[in-house]
Parts: C-alpha cells; sequence; structure tokens
C-alpha cells in the first residue's frame, strides 16, 4: 500500500466529511407515499421517469453464484472481446484472481482490442503495483478514480468520494455487474470462512448500454475522454423477454440518488420485502420506511453479516438500530458461515434490485453506487430461491436476543454509530 493510501484511510476513518460537506447537510428528508405497488404499471413509469433512464425489455440475466462461477465466466468473456473492454470497480487487490484478470485485459489489449480500466484508489490499495505497470505496458488504459495527492489541495475536496461501482462490459453487448470485487476472498463456494458470499450478473440485451454508459460517466470525469461510437455502443438487438434498467447514483446528490430507488421500493411494497446487505446501518428514514411497511402487513426479512465480517464496526453501528425494527416485527438474520457480501432487494417477488450499493448513508450520501433493477417475476424468483438457501444458514436476532447484549457491547455498538457517515 502506497504512503499517501495508508494516511488517507487515516484520514478518512477520523474526519471523514472533511471535504464532503453533503455528509453532515443531509440531504431533503424524502416523503415517499404508498399509493401503489411495484406490480402496478405506474411504479414502472415513475421508477423510468423521475430516477430514469428508463426501463428496458429485452434482456437476459443470469445469476452467478459465489467465486466459482463467477470469475470462470468473467474471464471467458473477457478473453473473447474483439473490440472493446470497459471496466470499473472499487477493489481491485493481488492475488490469483488480480492476476489472472490483470493477463486477460494484457493479452486482449496487446491483440488490439480498446481496454480501459478505472479503479478506485482507495478501494484497490492492496493492488499489486506490477498489475499496473504490466497492463500499462501491453496497451490497457488504466486509471485510478480521485487519487489522492496530499501536496494537492484539489485532491482534498474529493477525498472521501470512491467509486463503488461494479461495472463490465465487453464488445458493448454483454456486462457484467453485482457485488463483487476482484479479490481472493470471493473465490470458492462460501463453503468456508475464507470464502466470502456474493452474486454477481452476467446481462445481454438492450440494458447493456446502460452499464456502458455509467462507466462511461466516471470515465469522463476521470479523464475528459469520452467513448463513442459503435465499438462502445452498438445497436443491441432483444435476448430475452427481461425489464432491466441500470440505475447509477454519484456524491452530487440531488433527486437522483440511491436512497430514494430504495424508499420508492420499499414503499411500492404489498406483500413482502426481502434483503440481503452487506453493509446495513440504514439511517432513520429509511428505518421509519421499513416499520411502515410493516405496519400495511408487509412481511420483511433481512439478511445481515454475522461475527465473519470485515468491518466489525458496521456490525456494530447497525446493532445499535436494531431495537424498533425487531419490536415492530421485522424479522433479521446474520448470516453464520462466512461473511455475506450480496446487495440484493426483492420486493413482491416481481421487483429486484441488485449491484453495489449498500443500505448505510456512504452509499445514499458519498460513494458512486450502481444498481440493476430488473422486473421480472422469474428472475426474481429465483433470487428467493438464493435468499432462502443463505436464510437457512443464518441465526435469527430477536428482541430478546437483542436486549441480551452485554454491557460492553451496547457502548461498542453506541459509540460506532459516530461513525456511521464514514463506514
Amino acid at each position: 500500500m502506497r504512503a499517501e493510501q495508508r494516511w488517507t484511510i487515516v484520514l478518512l476513518t477520523l474526519f471523514g466529511g472533511l471535504g464532503s460537506g453533503c455528509i453532515l447537510n443531509r440531504p431533503t428528508y424524502y416523503q415517499v407515499s404508498s399509493k401503489y405497488t411495484v406490480r402496478d404499471p405506474q411504479f414502472a413509469q415513475t421508477i423510468g421517469t423521475l430516477l430514469g433512464p428508463p426501463l428496458l425489455s429485452g434482456n437476459t440475466i443470469e445469476t452467478l453464484v459465489n467465486g466459482d462461477q463467477i470469475f470462470p465466466a468473467m474471464l471467458a468473456t473477457v478473453r473473447s472481446a474483439k473490440k472493446t473492454i470497459t471496466f470499473e470497480t472499487y477493489i481491485f487487490w493481488k492475488g490469483d484472481v488480480g492476476k489472472q484478470l490483470t493477463d486477460a485485459l494484457s493479452e486482449r489489449a496487446r491483440a488490439g482490442v480498446k481496454t480501459h480500466v478505472l479503479i478506485d484508489w482507495v478501494g484497490s490499495n492492496l493492488i499489486d503495483p506490477d498489475y499496473i505497470k504490466q497492463m500499462g505496458a501491453a496497451g490497457v488504459d488504466v486509471r485510478d478514480y480521485h487519487a489522492f495527492h496530499i501536496y494537492d489541495p484539489q485532491t482534498w475536496m474529493q477525498v472521501d468520494h470512491r467509486t463503488h461501482r461494479k461495472i463490465l462490459v465487453i464488445d458493448g453487448i454483454i456486462g457484467f455487474t453485482g457485488g463483487a470485487g476482484i479479490a481472493d476472498e470471493w473465490r470458492g463456494k462460501a463453503d468456508n470462512a475464507e470464502h466470502w458470499r456474493d452474486n454477481h450478473y452476467r446481462v445481454e440485451g438492450p440494458v447493456v448500454g446502460q452499464l456502458q454508459a455509467a462507466f462511461c460517466d466516471n470515465w469522463m470525469q476521470t479523464t475528459g475522454r469520452v467513448l463513442e461510437g459503435d465499438d462502445y455502443f452498438p445497436k443491441i438487438p432483444p435476448r430475452g423477454n427481461q425489464w432491466g434498467q441500470m440505475f447509477r447514483s454519484s456524491s452530487s446528490g440531488g433527486s437522483e440518488n440511491m436512497e430514494l430507488l430504495f424508499l420508492l421500493s420499499i414503499a411500492g411494497a404489498g406483500q413482502n420485502i426481502r434483503m440481503e446487505s452487506a453493509y446495513f446501518d440504514p439511517d432513520s428514514l429509511t428505518r421509519h420506511s421499513l416499520i411502515e411497511a410493516k405496519k400495511r402487513g408487509v412481511s420483511i426479512q433481512i439478511i445481515v453479516p454475522g461475527a465473519r465480517i470485515d468491518q466489525t464496526v458496521v456490525r456494530a453501528a447497525s446493532r445499535a438500530h436494531w431495537g424498533e425494527m425487531l419490536q415492530k416485527g421485522i424479522e433479521i438474520y446474520e448470516f453464520q458461515p462466512t461473511m455475506i457480501h450480496c446487495k440484493l432487494l426483492i420486493v413482491d417477488d416481481y421487483w429486484v434490485s441488485i449491484g453495489s450499493s449498500n443500505m448505510d448513508d456512504r452509499s445514499f450520501r458519498l460513494n458512486d453506487e450502481a444498481n440493476l433493477n430488473v422486473m421480472d417475476g422469474g428472475f426474481a424468483a429465483e433470487q428467493v430461491r438464493l435468499f432462502d438457501q443463505d436464510l437457512h444458514r443464518c441465526r435469527q436476532i430477536t428482541y430478546k436476543l437483542w436486549q441480551k447484549r452485554s454491557l460492553g457491547e451496547r457502548i461498542g455498538d453506541a459509540f460506532s454509530t459516530l461513525f456511521d457517515s464514514e463506514i
């Protein structure tokens, strides 16, 4: 890790909001009513016009479960690239997975494929510098997102604004997105403590153009270069019958943000909400929305990491807020075998949101995020099946059990809420 990166991470932890006043001054307190459910045509109309871009039909979205399925599919598609590769990620670390992807990207660039890689400067602090050198020598255009330089005042203003997006697009026609980073922690089948549980998704159809646009958003911001033309945005014929939308948010805020997407989805629930969140630390508005949904008779089940989590302060801050939700009948489960890194929202067995966003202030206020929203009963059924499998590997946290936390745990949980903005 570069020395500047070590100091940056320290600064983010201790003085998180220094250059990002948006975290200190909360945006508008949204008032979202429950006038219709996610199955009502008005819901799709609202999501497509208020948030944008529109939902597009004609897609096929394949679920890849854990590293054993995720990385072979991604690597095979990269190696098949003929014209362009665009790739954006938060985590790109040293290890077998990182080296395999580095080799594949380098080989394609040497073959003449236009290859663009955007990695977050903080999130990828554990990358092997030789990977960057290898890709650069092969002709890969590799850029850091919001690199920090201690003597450059401008970079201080953006130090807390990170890209958390996970986007890979091949030849403008095949895309990947989801929760997985490029690191050995995601290898395997999530059958032991060293291998994390996660989903990623292979996408074909017109919505891939929206994935590409999400990548180009940050690429233009970073480089000033516009990627355009058929090599990046070809005409894409229908590949299936699923409706999809690639929704992106950024630290610039405004009405187009991830929290509003979640609030509209919760308000649109008429029967059930199932959620998996790697870092579940919802603010008071989101907690209130979940409680209101429960009062309407909506069944709510939430899976979060248990003791096996890479950010223990997140778990502590999250637990501090569970009391009222548990009292109202919201079910919370802690995944036991390993770290669960899924970001999944299923509403009424029909509306699904998947991608990079967690249910926390960092995703809602600071990070650049991208979620793929899918409106399809068959796709939702597959996500419910996986959710139920995870549920069987969880420990339910009841209100009585939550109350039995030790005094030390209660103090630690309360103290951790001081860092809600940063974790």
